[in-house]
């Protein structure tokens, strides 16, 4: 199903379950991570808490992406978070927080070829890049809110903060009712368990043997890795560099590069198309620039400025690579699976950067070097992407 207009019933309630889903999502992230600060866990497990819940996106990715396009998506969405409301209600009652977070993770694994699969059977064309647009700009905002309450009420009182988390995921629930139950991409996908790994591997394989689509994945993977990298880094940074040691600051700062991604993914639906993605790729490395001047500096006004910057350059860089692939996965293996495969390639690279991360907090290396030597490789690394994608 494809619509030219763009603000159909089931994109409205498209971006209202992404928006309560990953508001909860991150509420929950902080929620936990104050948990762990008060049962005075090491500095080292709040990365790995991160890289427990990326395990489940490398798990699960073989299978999630087909079962997407197996079925209508947004039931596959309704389920999803069904998972997680599971996972973040364990965590209330007492059960370990890792486990609680798998779930999570295996939930969120779930959602997400179904949540970005459904933007090509809701619209087409140009409007593609716009939806993805609007998508991103509903998740950033609700980034943005849900990292501040759950750190906000997380100061008051941890539990409580936990169960707005859970009662969240419900009203993402109920928005997931009203998308419209659309045919499903795939009816005939196998399920025997060799079937659908083998047909993953396909996929793998037949996408990134296209150039544009193995640059978008590569691409995609480098800019959620260092994204995770830099929420925990922020972590760290605030009481080393600012001396404040609550809760709540980190998730402003966190928020405020949410804020600058929202502009950023904004000019890239007005300025960039299918046909010119290529153009965004400059924004990456700009973005890993600024990482290194916002690591060496020391003021509050000051980061407030880089951390818009980095956000804008990130939301430029990423949108138009989301629409690209999304468009090129639905005309070879399909828009879910198209969407596993970037999860299992983006979620191997938060996995290898979180692993970095967490073996240089253990080794005492200073968080201002390690954002500093953190951006300049990034930037490097895009410089690499954007001069081999040229001589392609």
């Amino acid at each position: 199903m494809t619509n030219q207009k763009l603000l159909t019933r089931g994109m409205v309630a498209t971006l209202l379950a992404q928006f309560f889903s990953a508001f909860s999502d991150n509420a929950l992230l902080f929620a936990i991570l104050a948990l762990l600060k008060q049962l005075q866990y090491p500095d080292w497990s709040k990365p790995v808490l991160q890289m427990v819940f990326v395990i489940a996106f490398i798990i699960t990715a073989p299978f999630v992406g087909q079962i997407a396009d197996r079925f209508s998506k947004g039931r596959v969405m309704l389920i999803a978070n069904s998972l997680k409301f599971m996972g973040a209600a364990i965590i209330c009652v007492g059960i370990n927080p890792f486990i609680g977070y798998v779930i999570v993770g295996i939930g969120a694994a779930g959602y997400s070829p179904a949540k970005y699969g459904i933007l090509g059977e809701l619209t087409s064309g140009d409007n593609l890049v716009k939806a993805n647009g609007l998508i991103e700009a509903s998740t950033i905002a609700a980034i943005l809110l849900g990292s501040v309450a759950g750190g906000y009420i997380a100061d008051l009182n941890v539990i409580a903060s936990l169960i707005t988390c859970v009662i969240v995921f419900v009203i993402a629930m109920i928005a997931n009712l009203f998308i419209p139950k659309l045919p499903a991409a795939k009816k005939d996908t196998s399920w025997h368990f060799g079937y659908m790994f083998k047909n993953f591997i396909a996929g793998v394989q037949n996408l990134y043997s296209q150039p544009l689509a193995r640059m978008t994945l590569l691409g995609t993977s480098l800019f959620w890795g260092a994204g995770v990298t830099l929420r925990f880094l922020l972590i760290d940074w605030v009481p080393l560099v600012l001396g404040i040691t609550d809760n709540k600051t980190p998730t402003i700062l966190n928020a405020v590069v949410s804020v600058g991604i929202v502009l950023g993914a904004g000019l890239a639906a007005k300025f960039i198309s299918l046909n010119n993605t290529v153009r965004c790729i400059p924004a990456g490395i700009l973005m890993g620039i600024v990482v290194t001047c916002f690591s060496i500096q020391s003021t509050m006004v000051t980061s407030y400025i880089l951390l818009v910057t980095i956000g804008m350059f990130g939301g430029f860089f990423l949108v138009p690579l989301n629409a690209l692939l999304q468009h090129l996965g639905k005309q070879t293996v399909g828009a879910g699976s198209a969407i596993s495969v970037q999860n299992f390639s983006e979620y191997s690279s938060m996995m290898v950067m979180l692993g970095v991360y967490s073996l240089t907090v253990a080794l005492d290396i200073s968080t201002i070097w390690i954002g500093a030597c953190f951006g300049i490789l990034f930037a490097f690394v895009i410089t690499l992407l954007w001069i081999w994608q040229n001589k392609q």
